[in-house]
Formats: structure tokens, C-alpha cells, sequence
């Protein structure tokens, strides 16, 4: 399984070393929120700027957004590698996909909780991910919804139904205690906050991880 620690949980003080700490991971997961479309504010462009110069590793910038249309060519240009938006934050997106994909980024489409897994299924030919939200979107350190992990294999048996290569990633509350549950949903990347940022080792810490 992928890892994608989430840099909402490091410390922004000391983002560089940071970084350096969780460098053994498959992408970083950026959290992108504007106090709209979630009830909390996060990083922006200037912070994703600022981290696209300090690593090479693959930046996945998860807008939790509102109007995602007006902002996904500056977070294209500030150097994400793969952008995730909501299907509840916008009508348009197939269009949006396209864009994203024209820019030469990924495209990627996030559910919130109480989505339907059946929402991604007309643009999975279209994404590399989808992000299937297993808390409410806007806060880190939140309990795992663990029924989200059932969205997870419909959509996974969706696309070995299709033939695609799309992959599933998984964003809230994968710790210690629901690692063994989120493995076996099928879940392709796992995005870990608080629980990889507590380890003394962090590397170490997401090397088993991507063993299992």
C-alpha cells in the first residue's frame, strides 16, 4: 500500500526537515481548505510553492474548495502533481478533469462521507484517483467513519469491472487501529496524519505500512 502523510500534522515551522523525515513516502498530501467549503483554513498557493521547492517528491494537493474551477491552474503552476476536488463542490466535473489533465497534472475526485460512492462512477475513466473521505472533511485527528471503507471496494470492483487503472486512496482516521481494516478494503493509498507524525522514527514507521 502507497503512503501519503498528510503535512497538515507537521510542524509548518520546521517544514523542510520535516519533509525530510517522511521522505520514504509515496507523494505528500496537501490539504488545501478555504473556510467555505469546509469550516477550517489551511495551507494556500504560496505554502505549495514554498514545498515544491524544497522536495522532488510527488505533491497530491486535495482542494477542499469551493469554486475549485478558479484556482486548479495556479496550483498547477505552483507545482502540485496531482490535484484532487470534491464532486460536491462543483457541476462541472468532467470539464474540470479535463482542465486538470490539460495542465499535466492528475486529476483526481474526492467523496465526503455522506457521498455515494456511485457519484465518481461516470469520470473514473477519465481520473487517476479517487479520494474516498473516511471523516468529514476540514479537521485532522478525527475517528475513522469506518462504513466510508465499503465505498472503497464498490468503487475498487467498479474499475476491475471496467479494466482501469484508476487508484483509491483514503483520507481520515488510519492509525495503528484501522490500518488492518483499510488494507483490506482494497484501499491503494493511504494518507496518514497525526499517526505517522507521532512516530520518533517516520520512516521506518511508513516503510511497514507499504509493506502490508
Amino acid at each position: 500500500m502507497q503512503v501519503a502523510p498528510s503535512l497538515l500534522s507537521c510542524d509548518f515551522a520546521d517544514i523542510k526537515n520535516e519533509i525530510k523525515t517522511v521522505n520514504s513516502a509515496d507523494m505528500l498530501h496537501l490539504d488545501v481548505m478555504d473556510g467555505h467549503f469546509v469550516p477550517n483554513i489551511s495551507i494556500g498557493i504560496p505554502v505549495v510553492q514554498s514545498i515544491r521547492k524544497a522536495t522532488d517528491m510527488v505533491l497530491d494537493c486535495h482542494l477542499m474548495i469551493s469554486d475549485p474551477e478558479k484556482y486548479v491552474p495556479q496550483f498547477a503552476k505552483a507545482g502540485a502533481d496531482i490535484i484532487t476536488f470534491h464532486v460536491e463542490a462543483t457541476e462541472n466535473c468532467g470539464k474540470l478533469i479535463d482542465t486538470i489533465t490539460e495542465l499535466g497534472v492528475k486529476p483526481s475526485l474526492s467523496i465526503k462521507p455522506n457521498t455515494p460512492a456511485e457519484a465518481v462512477f461516470p469520470y473514473l475513466d477519465k481520473l487517476y484517483m479517487v479520494l474516498v473521505m473516511t471523516v468529514e472533511p476540514g479537521f485532522g485527528g478525527q475517528k475513522m467513519i469506518t462504513d466510508c471503507l465499503e465505498k472503497v471496494k464498490v468503487i475498487k470492483a467498479e474499475i476491475a469491472r471496467r479494466g482501469l487503472d484508476t487508484i483509491v486512496q483514503a483520507d481520515g482516521g488510519i492509525n495503528d487501529e484501522t490500518l488492518a481494516m483499510t488494507v483490506e478494503s482494497g484501499v491503494d493509498v493511504a494518507v496518514l496524519g497525526s499517526a505517522v507524525f507521532a512516530q520518533s522514527d517516520r520512516n521506518s514507521y511508513i516503510e511497514k505500512i507499504q509493506r502490508m
